[in-house]
């Protein structure tokens, strides 16, 4: 394994501990339900890293129609839908715990957060649907094209124009005190070591659908 990737280790083992055993201030409402921000909100922007580098390998795909970019987008928006589910999961473990409810649907930020999951687990079920390898490929782009421009909208947009319960929603103490250098001492970190985690894994899955398709020529060549 290479030197960088026991150094990504280290380094999300360190974020995970400061998480839990760092002194934060006390910030009214949110309490010791802070310290899940500093998971919850670098997965989200890891998703969205990651949904952006999906869009770009397809639409490298459609210019150039090299498989292995449609590969790499499929890779890209695999690992996104994971921590979009573990951004909803943190998310949900919050709410029940600050709003008495694992979901209520009188919050849209979870509601649209799942529809664009949703979204995304349509497009790995369109792929699904093909065998031709080019067709697949590329319905898939443009797919994904049209799925990560919906992600402004339904987690950004939207959410802003809606009564919410969220964090930074209504008065609602969020990001604003969430600078105390206590917590933003473990947040920017955080958000380092996800978006690395996120591009171990990527390629991970890239290496290992590439290992298939190959392996499944030669059978089929057998």
């Amino acid at each position: 394994m290479k030197l960088w990737k026991y150094f990504v280790l280290a380094w999300i083992t360190a974020v995970i501990s400061a998480a839990f055993l760092v002194n934060i201030p006390r910030i009214a409402v949110l309490e010791e339900t802070a310290r899940n921000l500093i998971f919850h909100v670098p997965m989200w922007f890891t998703m969205f890293a990651s949904f952006a580098a999906g869009m770009v390998y397809s639409v490298r795909y459609l210019w150039s129609e090299n498989l292995n970019d449609d590969l790499k987008a499929e890779s890209a928006s695999a690992i996104g839908v994971v921590f979009g589910l573990c951004g909803l999961f943190t998310g949900m473990v919050w709410a029940r715990f600050t709003w008495g409810a694992w979901w209520t649907f009188a919050e849209p930020k979870m509601n649209l957060s799942a529809i664009a999951l949703l979204i995304y687990i349509a497009y790995f079920i369109l792929r699904s649907s093909f065998d031709d390898e080019q067709l697949r490929a590329r319905l898939s782009a443009v797919y994904n094209i049209f799925a990560a421009s919906t992600i402004p909208f339904l987690l950004y947009v939207i959410p802003r124009q809606l009564p919410s319960l969220h964090p930074g929603a209504d008065g609602n103490p969020a990001f604003s005190e969430f600078t105390a250098i206590e917590l933003r001492i473990v947040f920017y970190p955080a958000i380092l070591g996800f978006f690395a985690l996120a591009y171990w894994m990527t390629n991970l899955r890239y290496r290992y659908r590439k290992l298939n398709l190959v392996l499944e020529s030669k059978n089929s060549e057998l």
